[in-house]
């Protein structure tokens, strides 16, 4: 098995070695046994689920969350010569219907699926018609309502994989505290003791973890500026805000300094091409929000800027994950105004719709659909009778309904929202919502307590000691 292990490392990823635990983490699979792997962004997860799945005889199938990744990481498999497929809403009625019929013919290796997906019987009796050898679940924090992103869908996955043939199972997260390490695999209906953990990659020395006490935008630029030119080098910096974020842009306009942005309001076209331009360094600073960084893969990022509190620990670090990937010393700064507190808890709010605002936005687009059409989404934030700019439930509502197949959106007229059916009950519980809610102040107040703290190595250890790792971690 070791010859052909890296024959396939070098031969279909174009890799010499192996980083880290990867290669105990695929022989773990290999062997028939199931494993949690915790490691921070950029350390290579994806390869322990795709190396395994061309040596398996069954299929492996992955699921995520990550709709707007799928594609990307599907070419990219294809590119290096995997039987690679996804389905998810964003396929059109024909693309869906040809993708069923490559699954129930067992045509296809490598599978990414969103666990929504499960609901539908045409995706289980397609499926049914595999064998799967092996379960990825992407974002497994996910599964977890200590988690910092917990989907309602991902509790299913014990079921799933019991309506699967308990397969071998390997549960993939760049954040977990032990809490949710443990709900992980509790939710799997895996006996703790079946499960091998592969905890690693958390310690970064070369990291200096800073913190700077501002008030404003405009102190918020002076900092930037600053700390920029103290450290000459690639640079990411961070909003929570689109607003926030523009703002800055300006104010960088005003003082001539180059730079690109990246955030949702922007083309797909412009979003990828500035994308484009920051990895393939024609411009050495990109202001973002936090969907940013996601299977970029740039190895020498040299500073980090969060010019807003993010929301939580796993959020914060996930983040300042992406510098120094190349191990030579990168600077990561929060910039931490007390009123960006306040605004990050009206943040969480709008990021979590309450279960009464998204039944009224599904019936208005019911109701009201050429309305819905030719006035957008505009006309539904006037239904609702609010008139806050930065509040985007609406969006997230109508992000929501199209996960869970409630609506579909046309490709190429994405402004005209069809119903298929009202969002599931069980989606909608308002319990479930409130201790979502909760959870969530309770993480942004955890990293409130850690902005206070004077110094890196401080810092660090508060971030060793809530994901549960040492000081220094055993090989």
């Amino acid at each position: 098995m070791t010859q052909n292990l890296h024959e396939i490392l070098h031969q279909q990823f174009g890799l010499k070695s192996f980083r880290g635990p990867q290669e105990q983490i695929i022989r773990t699979v290999l062997s028939q046994k199931s494993a949690l792997v915790v490691m921070p962004t950029g350390m290579g997860k994806s390869l322990t689920y795709q190396l395994p799945s061309i040596m398996l005889p069954g299929m492996t199938l992955v699921i995520s969350p990550l709709i707007a990744l799928m594609k990307d990481q599907v070419d990219a498999a294809q590119k290096k010569g995997l039987n690679a497929a996804f389905i998810n809403s964003s396929l059109s009625g024909g693309q869906k219907r040809e993708a069923y019929a490559r699954l129930s013919k067992g045509k296809i290796k490598l599978l990414y699926v969103t666990p929504e997906r499960f609901r539908l019987a045409e995706f289980r009796e397609a499926l049914s018609k595999n064998t799967v050898s092996l379960l990825a679940i992407d974002e497994a924090h996910c599964i977890s309502e200590w988690g910092h992103d917990f989907r309602p869908d991902y509790t299913r996955v014990g079921e799933f994989r019991e309506l699967m043939g308990n397969p071998t199972t390997l549960a993939v997260t760049a954040t977990a505290t032990p809490e949710v390490q443990e709900d992980i695999i509790k939710q799997l209906h895996l006996p703790k003791e079946d499960v091998k953990p592969f905890i690693f990659g958390f310690e970064r020395e070369n990291l200096e973890l800073d913190q700077m006490d501002i008030y404003g935008i405009d102190q918020k630029i002076q900092a930037a500026v600053m700390l920029l030119n103290q450290t000459p080098g690639s640079a990411i910096i961070y909003f929570s805000l689109i607003d926030t974020l523009k703002k800055f842009s300006r104010g960088l306009d005003q003082l001539n300094m180059e730079h690109l942005v990246y955030h949702g309001q922007l083309p797909d076209r412009y979003r990828k091409q500035n994308q484009e331009d920051f990895i393939s360094d024609k411009s050495s600073l990109i202001l973002a929000t936090p969907a940013f960084g996601l299977g970029v893969d740039k190895p020498n990022i040299r500073q980090v800027i969060h010019a807003e509190i993010p929301g939580s620990v796993e959020a914060y670090y996930q983040e300042v994950g992406r510098a120094g990937r190349d191990g030579e010393k990168s600077i990561c700064t929060l910039l931490y105004d007390q009123d960006d507190v306040s605004i990050q808890m009206d943040f969480i709010k709008w990021a979590n719709p309450d279960p009464g605002f998204i039944k009224h936005v599904y019936n208005l687009l019911e109701d009201y659909q050429e309305r819905v059409w030719h006035e957008g989404l505009d006309f539904l934030r006037e239904k609702m009778n609010f008139y806050n700019r930065r509040d985007f439930r609406v969006e997230t509502t109508v992000n929501l309904l199209e996960r869970w197949d409630c609506i579909t959106r046309p490709k190429h007229k994405p402004q005209e929202i069809i119903t298929v059916m009202p969002p599931p009950e069980e989606f909608l519980n308002q319990q479930i919502y409130d201790k979502r809610l909760k959870r969530q102040n309770e993480k942004l107040l955890t990293l409130v307590n850690y902005a206070q703290l004077e110094d890196d190595a401080s810092r660090k250890q508060f971030i060793y000691d809530y994901f549960g790792v040492f000081e220094k971690e055993l090989p």
